[in-house]
């Protein structure tokens, strides 16, 4: 029996089991913040109540029994014993009432992707398939405004009007991602890392990129939108190593 057969009796069980295990594997490839950054997943039809981290919980410690549900709609939230951090209420709130196709949304300071958020120019160019995957497909936020509050969440919510781009490059911040799942916005997330690293480090060569057609990054981006299960198989296989090590991911 795996640690996922132990279900302790809590609603949206292996939704919580899929979070939590998005939360170890982000540890473990720090892609963490410490105890900052935050995920989230809808729960109800509307979007608006969701599944999240304690506040200030590191995310190699995360379980699945430990995830809050919040209500984006209730600001009273904000008083109670187990209130969420004030800038993931106020970013993922804002996300969840504004964005119904945001299902799952994402939040990190991963190393690359903010390198990236910090340039003068924070596009990525189609420079391998990677970066490909990404071609006409994230939003650029380039007006940040400090800390996410409400205000600041419902700013950068109004950015994904596009539901074809589900990636924000917040400038000089950080990275958003959003999905239907689990699955699918964390393999999302790992992907447009691990481009944002392949294309620092080939501008820390110095040496001149080799950037893809459009008509090849765009044949390529909807080639991989297409490609049958990846995400579920990705995060399936993460489960299984955690799994087979023991963790507690799953209690």
């Amino acid at each position: 029996m795996s640690v996922t057969d132990l279900k302790p009796n809590l609603d949206h069980w292996p939704e919580r089991v899929d979070l939590a295990a998005a939360f170890r594997w982000t540890a473990r490839l720090n892609m963490h913040e410490g105890v900052a950054n935050h995920f989230s997943l809808s729960i109800n039809e509307d979007g608006t109540k969701f599944l999240m981290n304690p506040n200030q919980m590191h995310f190699a410690r995360i379980k699945a029994s430990d995830l809050i549900v919040v209500d984006a709609n209730d600001a009273e939230a904000l008083s109670g014993p187990d209130a969420p951090d004030p800038t993931a209420w106020g970013l993922h709130g804002g996300l969840h009432r504004h964005c119904p196709h945001a299902r799952c949304a994402m939040h990190v300071h991963s190393i690359h992707a903010t390198v990236l958020a910090t340039l003068q120019d924070p596009r990525l160019p189609p420079i391998d398939q990677n970066c490909a995957t990404f071609f006409n497909r994230y939003v650029i936020d380039d007006a940040y405004g400090g800390l996410a509050f409400e205000e600041e969440g419902e700013r950068c919510a109004g950015l994904f009007d596009d539901p074809r781009k589900k990636v924000m490059i917040m400038g000089n911040h950080g990275l958003m991602v959003i999905g239907q799942t689990v699955a699918e916005t964390f393999n999302r997330l790992y992907y447009f890392e691990r481009a944002a690293e392949t294309y620092i480090r080939a501008l820390q060569t110095g040496q001149p990129l080799r950037v893809l057609s459009d008509e090849v990054a765009e044949k390529t981006a909807r080639e991989l939108e297409d490609y049958p299960e990846q995400d579920e198989r990705h995060l399936s296989e993460l489960k299984r190593i955690l799994d087979a090590e023991g963790s507690d991911y799953a209690a």
